[in-house]
């Protein structure tokens, strides 16, 4: 999945600095991350660590954590991928609001993905309500069927709007392609809470901290991502057809250094890592300063390709290039 922060292509040399620092066996860690998002970092240590606690405050991203996170044996699928598949498409929430010749002529789907995320949508959820499938396969099957919603998305990467054309992989017919984990013999935690509210219920070894990095509002690009998990029924708004969003203090100028203070005072974890970037809204030094504050301080960098997620941002930012940080605090 395309994503705003994502950290699938770091987590290896995110892993090495872990590793290169750490000084305890990875093997007998509790990891937890925090801001999880898709969970690219949790996943790539979930077979390494004794326990991951995941968490983000999107259900969309908690629906996606619940799957890839929270699934850690096996489960008995029998035909219900195929069965999936194979539905007719039913013109239904997403169909009316945000497919091709609906009601409210939002392009995100043309009009068979849109029918047949609705229809995908509502067998999960009746199978569900029907106790013929397990927590564990409910959550698989809504995982396998977000990110398979989102390949065939007509948009430029978020959902903050959608093309006036439909593009060549948005014309491809959706298919629910497996959202397969990682199996462990721990079990692992998984929530869908405000960091600065669940920093104070939990304890770890190693804390990773991944906080929106400026003013984009996660809710609000990937809102029809969160609409698909709830199956909820609203009046769409504006032009785009926002939902109501949580609105997080990271992505305040005014509020994320505050935010950020407060988070590393109740954190109950040694071992901090903080991954941030030369465009955040709080600066090198900034971060620096807050964190020296609680302990030993480390910063480790990269120049990375950044994201682009539409034609204004590459506008508004000429680099190609990012310097990606990872600040380390060992606290005391």
């Amino acid at each position: 999945m395309n994503y705003i922060g994502s950290k699938n292509k770091l987590s290896s040399w995110i892993k090495e600095c872990v590793l290169k620092t750490y000084k305890e066996p990875l093997s007998d860690a509790v990891f937890c991350d925090l801001f999880a998002g898709t969970g690219a970092v949790a996943r790539s240590f979930k077979t390494d660590v004794k326990q991951v606690i995941a968490n983000d405050i999107e259900y969309y991203s908690y629906a996606l954590l619940r799957n890839y996170i929270g699934n850690h044996q096996s489960i008995k699928l029998d035909t219900l991928l195929e069965t999936l598949n194979q539905l007719k498409g039913k013109s239904g929430f997403i169909t009316t609001h945000y497919a091709e010749d609906g009601e409210a002529e939002r392009m995100y789907f043309t009009k068979e993905n849109g029918q047949k995320i609705d229809a995908i949508r509502l067998q999960i959820e009746q199978w569900k309500t029907a106790q013929e499938i397990h927590e564990d396969t409910y959550f698989f099957l809504l995982a396998s069927l977000l990110e398979s919603a989102d390949k065939v998305a007509n948009t430029a990467s978020v959902y903050g709007a959608y093309l006036k054309k439909i593009k060549t992989s948005a014309a491809k017919t959706l298919v629910l392609e497996p959202a397969v984990f990682e199996k462990t013999t721990t079990g692992h935690l998984v929530f869908q809470e405000d960091a600065n509210v669940l920093i104070k219920k939990i304890s770890g070894d190693i804390l990773y901290l991944d906080p929106p990095y400026n003013a984009r509002q996660y809710g609000a690009n990937y809102h029809l991502l969160n609409t698909i998990a709830k199956m909820d029924t609203f009046v769409p708004s504006g032009k785009t057809g926002l939902r109501e969003y949580a609105k997080s203090n990271y992505c305040k100028k005014g509020e994320v250094a505050k935010s950020f203070a407060d988070l590393l005072a109740n954190a109950q974890f040694r071992y901090i890592y903080l991954s941030y970037n030369n465009e955040g809204l709080m600066s090198q030094t900034e971060v620096e300063k807050i964190m020296k504050r609680f302990g030993n301080y480390h910063l480790e960098t990269k120049k990375y390709q950044r994201f682009k997620a539409d034609k204004t941002e590459s506008r508004n930012h000429k680099a190609t290039f990012t310097n990606e940080f990872l600040h380390l605090l060992e606290k005391r």
